[in-house]
């Protein structure tokens, strides 16, 4: 069975596939985006998952004992709805900032765990966002603007949109990039897009980040 982690990465291999036979180039900065509508093939793969322990901030949503961490878009519905990953080892008690409707209960944390792929296991208790101060993380840019033009990075923008589908939380372009947030990363998804459409032009960033 598929696990999503692996589908991210696959629909990122498919891209690479994608841009081989439109023959892109891998330049950095302006790259030229791959045109080729023609369906790749490629190996199945996986990003490897983290070693250690991770944090990842979201929406705890639990509907009837089954809680999920959603770390992408939240249905501003009443309750709301989200997919995310299972969590093992959730418990409410002694966590304020919840809300109930019905068998639903949610609230937003930051949820301290390990990842295997697939599921998120809690290791320390979770503490409320509105209370956490995270570190800010570096800017992968730099802080120095992308050379790509808007006609490119609306044709990759597109291109990634379908390819990857559900499997980036978000996707959007902004200083001269495309940034793509998918739930963890430990290179590997970077360096495929890299690969696909040449070094600065997608910058991919991971929901969970490693803890020292």
């Amino acid at each position: 069975m598929s696990t999503p982690h692996s589908r991210m990465l696959l629909a990122a291999v498919a891209v690479i596939g994608m841009c081989v036979l439109a023959a892109c180039s891998s330049g950095s900065g302006g790259a030229s985006a791959p045109t080729s509508s023609a369906s790749p093939t490629w190996d199945a793969a996986s990003v490897p998952p983290p070693e250690g322990r991770v944090i990842g901030t979201g929406t705890v949503l639990d509907v009837g004992g089954e809680p999920r961490l959603c770390l992408g878009i939240v249905a501003e519905s009443y309750p709301p709805q989200c997919s995310g990953l299972p969590l093992d080892g959730w418990t409410w008690d002694g966590v304020d900032g919840s809300e109930s409707s019905g068998d639903t209960t949610w609230g937003t944390y930051a949820v301290y765990g390990t990842f295997d792929g697939e599921r998120y296991a809690v290791t320390d208790p979770p503490i409320m966002l509105a209370l956490y101060d995270p570190v800010r993380p570096e800017d992968p840019t730099g802080g120095v603007p992308g050379a790509s033009s808007e006609a490119e990075l609306a044709q990759v923008s597109d291109e990634l949109s379908n390819a990857v589908g559900r499997d980036a939380l978000t996707l959007w372009t902004e200083r001269g990039y495309v940034w793509m947030q998918v739930v963890w990363d430990d290179g590997s998804v970077q360096n495929a897009m890299d690969a696909a459409y040449g070094d600065g032009v997608v910058v991919v960033t991971s929901a969970l980040r490693e803890i020292d």
